[in-house]
C-alpha cells in the first residue's frame, strides 16, 4: 500500500461473499462518506516526481525501480476496485491505479490486488490503488497531460444543496482533470441518481476544454460497457432494477477550445 492517507465520514461494514484470494469485503470496516473538502490530514507527494511508484507497480518497477511509462488510467473514487480488475484484464498494455479516499476500502482493493497477483502470477501487475483526495491532490501524483482516460463511476450524490460543493464533477476541480489528463484523452461518468448526472453533464458542457462525445462515439467507446457493469456499485444497481446514466468528454486542446470561442 502507498501510505498516503485521507479523512472518510460514519463506518458501516460491507456484508457480502468472499471475493477473490479468500480477501473478504465484509471484514473491512469503512466509512459510507467522504467530506473531500475537509483538512488532509495525510501524507501525499509534494509533485508527481517524489511518488514512489516502486511501492505500487513492484514488477513493473524492476531492480532500477522505475516506471516505464506513465500512469495512463485512473479511476477515480474506485470503491472495491471491481472496474480496475476489468480494466487490468482487458487492457494489459495500459498502466491503471484506483483512487480512493476511504482507507478501509483502498486497504481492500490494495489486498484483493496484491491476490490476483498471487493467485496468476504475471497478470494484474498494471493495476494499483493508492488513498488519496482525489478533489485536492491530483496534481500531485500526475504530471501535465499524463493520463489517457479518468473515470468516475457512482460518484457520491452528494444530495443536500449545502454539500453540493463536495460533489468530485464541479467547476473547480474539472480544471484539475483536464490538467492532468491529455489532449484527445477521454472523461468518463456514470451514476444511478439522475439528478447528480444532469449536474455532471452541465458543468462538463459549460468548461471549454472538453467536448461531449455523440450517442454512437460513447457507445462505440471500447469502456462504455465496462463503466456501465464492472464496478460493485453498478452490479448492485443492476441487482435493484436501477436506471444508470453515463457521458463520455475528450479532452480538447486550448487552440481547439480557443478557435470555437471565437466562432461564437
Amino acid at each position: 500500500m502507498s501510505g498516503y492517507h485521507a479523512n472518510s465520514g460514519r463506518h458501516f461494514t460491507v456484508e457480502v461473499e468472499d471475493d477473490t484470494g479468500g480477501v473478504k469485503k465484509r471484514k473491512f470496516r469503512s466509512r459510507a462518506h467522504a467530506n473531500p473538502l475537509a483538512d488532509p490530514q495525510f501524507e501525499y507527494p509534494v509533485s508527481p516526481d517524489c511518488v514512489d511508484w516502486s511501492v505500487l507497480y513492484p514488477e513493473l518497477c524492476g531492480e532500477a525501480k522505475t516506471m516505464p511509462r506513465p500512469v495512463e488510467y485512473a479511476d477515480i473514487g474506485c470503491g472495491f476496485g471491481g472496474l480496475l480488475v476489468k480494466l487490468g484484464e482487458r487492457f494489459p498494455d495500459k498502466i491503471s491505479i484506483g483512487v480512493e479516499i476511504r482507507e478501509k476500502v483502498a486497504s481492500y482493493v490494495d489486498q484483493r490486488i496484491k491476490a490476483l497477483r498471487n493467485e496468476n502470477k504475471g497478470r494484474f501487475q498494471n493495476i494499483s490503488v493508492v488513498r488519496t483526495n482525489a478533489m485536492k491532490c491530483i496534481a500531485n501524483f500526475f504530471v501535465k497531460g499524463s493520463l489517457e482516460k479518468l473515470f468516475f463511476c457512482f460518484a457520491d450524490p452528494h444530495f443536500k444543496t449545502k454539500n453540493h460543493r463536495r460533489r468530485i464533477i464541479n467547476r473547480n476541480s474539472i480544471s484539475e482533470f483536464a490538467y492532468v489528463l491529455k489532449e484527445g484523452g477521454f472523461l468518463y461518468v456514470v451514476t444511478d441518481v439522475k439528478e447528480l448526472h444532469d449536474w455532471q453533464v452541465e458543468h462538463l458542457n459549460a468548461h471549454p476544454l472538453f467536448e461531449k462525445l455523440d450517442d454512437d462515439a460513447e457507445k462505440a467507446d471500447p469502456c462504455w460497457d465496462l463503466m456501465f457493469n464492472s464496478s460493485e456499485e453498478a452490479n448492485k444497481v443492476e441487482r435493484n432494477e436501477g436506471s444508470k446514466f453515463g457521458a463520455i468528454y475528450r479532452r480538447i486542446s486550448l487552440a481547439e477550445a480557443v478557435a470555437r470561442r471565437e466562432k461564437k
